[in-house]
């Protein structure tokens, strides 16, 4: 089964910097769409960034309006691991953030499935 696992975040001052990472493992036969969700209490789940053709060249890279300039998303094929390094942060930040990919797995019998990490806390004081 596939599992995405993340690391980092935590709590930080305005203006500060954070990096979260989520590794997926499991039977990958390739990753499309690798990347960070995040929800603010009382807020839906929105996109951060996200990195399309994950595992190939020629992919885009998403940002959501409000991250762009501050955050960078990253990725290390060799590891099936997507990075987000968070510079600039602001109270508005915090959130859970949420690894997310969608992924064609399996062994004798391939499915396209979307995953979630469980989360990771970030918290920016003003």
């Amino acid at each position: 089964q596939v599992q995405l696992v993340e690391s980092g975040g935590g709590l930080v001052q305005a203006g500060g910097s954070l990096r979260i990472s989520c590794n997926a493992s499991g039977a990958i036969v390739t990753i499309n769409t690798m990347g960070w969700y995040r929800q603010a209490p009382g807020k839906q789940r929105e996109l951060v960034a996200t990195m399309t053709r994950f595992l190939l060249r020629g992919g885009s890279t998403n940002y959501a309006d409000s991250v762009k300039g501050r955050f960078t998303i990253t990725k290390d094929t060799s590891k099936n691991q997507v990075d987000l390094q968070m510079n600039s942060l602001r109270p508005e930040d915090t959130a859970v953030y949420y690894c997310y990919a969608d992924i064609l797995s399996g062994g004798s019998t391939w499915n396209q499935n979307e995953f979630w990490g469980q989360g990771t806390q970030v918290t920016v004081s003003s």
